[in-house]
């Protein structure tokens, strides 16, 4: 899974590949949102921990499940 995420003031962005499902990243970013949680807490295939403030959170974009493909489609 792709996961992309927007900081405000910030030109880059955060970039990664996360084992996590849609659905789980987006339950933990909207339970982040609603309550009074100071950080959104996600891991990726690796297993680095990203702690990223909800005050600062500009979007967070989900890829696609489906694995990419190498070479020439014809």
């Amino acid at each position: 899974m792709d996961i992309r995420i927007g900081i405000a003031n910030s030109p880059r962005e955060i970039s990664f590949e996360s084992s996590q499902t849609a659905a789980e990243v987006e339950s933990l970013v909207a339970k982040a949102l609603d309550s009074d949680a100071k950080f959104v807490k996600l891991t990726d295939d690796k297993g680095k921990i990203y702690l990223v403030p909800t005050a600062s959170l500009s979007y967070v974009e989900v890829g696609s499940e489906e694995s990419r493909r190498i070479g020439f489609v014809a």
